[in-house]
């Protein structure tokens, strides 16, 4: 049996991928990971700030100072030590050295700032990809949705230019426009758009006045989400599209690909039942791809798409009625 799948042009055991989390910030983990059967690993994102704050500090101390631009990342490079940035390059180097899955950077993108030099550390460190966590909720009053969109294209296309390896970008359902906001993306020369990141929830602490963290984890119920969006979108963008939100279990990851998903994210569950539960997710897959005579994950990928359906509005509004027709409810 055949699990193995192609991820950003990579190819991959199977299509379990770790995402972007604090599991994924240590060598152990990361040998655990792949041990139990994980495809490949997204690294524990740096963050925009950390890049951009570490360097401005550094141009501010030394703002008597005039460099061609040809030689101030040089410079910059000399005048860094054992700090943030340095620490993430050499868990790449470290991950590198001992994992034979593909290793892929984290950046989680606010703006299109001149950090994204950056990007071509990660490659020269030894990164298999990078994906790219666009972190922008549209809250801002004063920004179109069309504004909002040009900033995620600016960012890709700045580090797309900085590099040679992969790129995916992974993003929200936040957008006025969603379909085609991800076709847009699909067609900027990215390998793969994920779906999609979580932000932060707030709550309010009622008798503290203090605003506090809700749904740090996701919850099975939130596949709904990503499991409607891959369906929609599956077969028509240019690029890999890569479920993430809710995938809970072995069933979670076999509903994804069978709407259409080249890999699948994992990171609630792994905080929930442990890496190991990789192992299990991965027999459940192997347990039910028996049972239906499938090979291999071609077999059955995109089989529930909605582009594979024969009429794919009239689908869902019928699956709707069904749901609602004959109930009898007592409101009381």
């Amino acid at each position: 049996m055949d699990l193995s799948v192609n991820y950003l042009g990579l190819k991959i055991k199977s299509p379990i991928v770790v995402g972007s989390s604090s599991i994924t910030n240590s060598v152990r983990n990361l040998i655990k990971i792949e041990n139990s059967g994980a495809g490949a690993v997204v690294l524990k994102s740096i963050f925009e700030e950390e890049i951009y704050n570490e360097y401005r500090s550094i141009l501010e101390k030394e703002k008597n100072l005039e460099f061609p631009d040809t030689r101030f990342l040089d410079y910059y490079d000399y005048k860094i030590k054992a700090d943030n940035i340095n620490k993430y390059l050499n868990l790449i180097k470290e991950a590198k050295k001992v994992l034979t899955i593909p290793v892929i950077a984290s950046i989680n993108c606010v703006s299109d700032h001149e950090w994204n030099f950056f990007a071509r550390k990660l490659q020269d460190a030894g990164a298999d990809a990078i994906e790219l966590n666009l972190f922008i909720l549209p809250s801002d009053f004063t920004k179109t949705c069309v504004e909002i969109e040009n900033i995620y294209m600016r960012i890709i296309d700045k580090v797309k230019n900085a590099v040679t390896i992969p790129v995916s970008a992974k993003m929200s359902y936040y957008s006025a426009d969603l379909a085609a906001f991800v076709k847009r993306v699909s067609e900027s020369g990215v390998a793969g758009v994920v779906l999609f990141n979580r932000f932060f929830h707030p709550d309010f602490d009622i008798d503290k006045f203090e605003i506090i963290p809700s749904n740090v984890l996701s919850r099975s119920s939130d596949l709904a989400i990503s499991l409607r969006w891959m369906s929609i979108l599956s077969g028509r963008v240019s690029s890999d599209l890569i479920a993430s939100t809710g995938v809970h279990d072995g069933a979670s990851v076999i509903k994804e690909i069978l709407a259409g998903a080249d890999a699948v994210q994992v990171v609630s569950a792994l905080y929930k039942n442990g890496i190991g539960s990789i192992t299990d997710m991965i027999e459940e897959m192997k347990a039910w791809m028996e049972k239906h005579g499938f090979e291999k994950i071609d077999d059955f990928k995109g089989k529930m798409s909605q582009v594979n359906s024969p009429n794919p509005a009239e689908y869902e509004r019928v699956q709707f009625m069904r749901y609602f027709e004959g109930k009898k409810y007592d409101l009381g």
